[in-house]
C-alpha cells in the first residue's frame, strides 16, 4: 500500500474509475484518498461508491495529499490551477489526465519546481485493464516515476513515453474504449438481426472481443496473422471480412483515432 495519500481535483467518471481501480488493487483505501467536485450530489454519490474522502473545496484537497491528480474537463483545467497557485508546493507530485493539456502549460500556471506528470489512462482502470501512457515533466523525478508507473500499473498496463507521443495516446487508447463498445453494439444488433435474444447477442459479441483481445496480448502474434487463422478459403469468415472492407471498417477507425489525436493536440495549441 502506498504511504502517500492521495486527492482528485474534479470527481467525474475518470476519477471515480481511478479510486476504484486503486482500492480495489490494494494501493490505497478511502482514508487515505479524497476528491473535490463542485456538485454536491456528485460529492455524494462518490463517497458512497468509493468511501473516500469527498469536498467541494480544491484547498482540502491540496492540504490532504501528497500525490494530485487533476481530473478535470480540459477547458477548465486553467481556472482550477489558477485556484490552486498558492497550495501546491514542490512537496506534492501533480498527475494531470486531462486529455490534450501540455506539461509546459501546467508548469507555468504553477511554482517554480513543482513536479508534474501527464497521464493519459482509460476506463477500463475500473476492472484493472487500463491502457495508459505518460510523460515526466521538467522537475518529475525518477523515483516519480516509478510511483506513476505503480499507480497505474496495478489497474492495467502502462508504458512510459515521450510527451509528443500523448495525443496519439489519446485518440487511441484514451477514447478507444468507445469505439470498441459501439463494435460490440453493432456485433449484438448483427446477432439480433439474425434472430439471437439481445441478452445473449450483447454476451457473445463481449466475450469474443475479450476472446480476441487476449489472443493478440497473449500470443504475441500480428493481428493480421490471428485473422487469418480464422478466415478458411470460401468460407463464412471472409465472408464477412468481404462486407467489413466494403463498408470502409478499417478506414473508419483509422480516421477515428486520428481525428481524436489531432483533437488532442488542437486543446493543448489552444492555450
Amino acid at each position: 500500500m502506498l504511504k502517500e495519500k492521495i486527492g482528485f481535483i474534479g470527481g467525474g467518471k475518470m476519477a471515480e474509475a481511478l479510486c476504484k481501480g486503486i482500492i480495489k488493487a490494494g494501493l490505497s483505501n478511502g482514508n487515505n484518498m479524497i476528491a473535490s467536485d463542485v456538485l454536491s450530489e456528485r460529492c455524494r454519490l462518490l463517497k458512497e461508491e468509493t468511501g473516500i474522502q469527498t469536498t467541494q473545496n480544491n484547498h482540502d484537497v491540496t492540504a490532504f495529499a501528497d500525490i494530485i491528480i487533476l481530473a478535470v474537463k480540459p477547458q477548465i483545467l486553467g481556472e482550477a490551477l489558477n485556484d490552486m497557485k498558492k497550495d501546491i508546493m514542490p512537496r506534492h507530485l501533480v498527475i494531470s489526465i486531462a486529455a490534450g493539456i501540455p506539461l509546459r502549460y501546467i508548469e507555468s500556471k504553477l511554482q517554480e519546481n513543482v513536479r508534474i506528470i501527464r497521464v493519459m489512462p482509460n476506463t477500463p482502470c475500473l476492472i484493472a485493464s487500463s491502457a495508459t501512457a505518460f510523460a515526466l515533466g521538467k522537475h518529475a523525478t525518477e523515483n516519480d516515476g516509478k510511483l506513476a508507473y505503480n499507480i497505474f500499473n496495478a489497474v492495467g498496463k502502462v508504458f512510459r513515453l515521450e510527451e509528443k507521443y500523448l495525443d496519439a495516446v489519446t485518440g487511441l487508447s484514451g477514447s478507444g474504449p468507445a469505439y470498441v463498445y459501439m463494435f460490440i453494439e453493432a456485433l449484438s444488433d448483427g446477432g439480433l438481426k439474425m434472430g439471437l435474444p439481445r441478452e445473449i447477442a450483447t454476451t457473445l459479441a463481449a466475450q469474443t472481443v475479450l476472446g480476441a483481445a487476449k489472443m493478440v496480448l497473449e500470443t504475441g502474434q500480428h493481428p493480421a496473422q490471428l485473422k487469418d487463422a480464422v478466415a478458411s478459403p470460401g468460407g463464412t469468415t471472409i465472408e464477412g471480412i468481404s462486407k467489413l472492407e466494403e463498408g470502409g471498417l478499417r478506414a473508419a477507425i483509422i480516421n477515428a483515432v486520428e481525428s481524436a489525436a489531432l483533437k488532442s493536440k488542437k486543446l493543448g495549441e489552444l492555450l
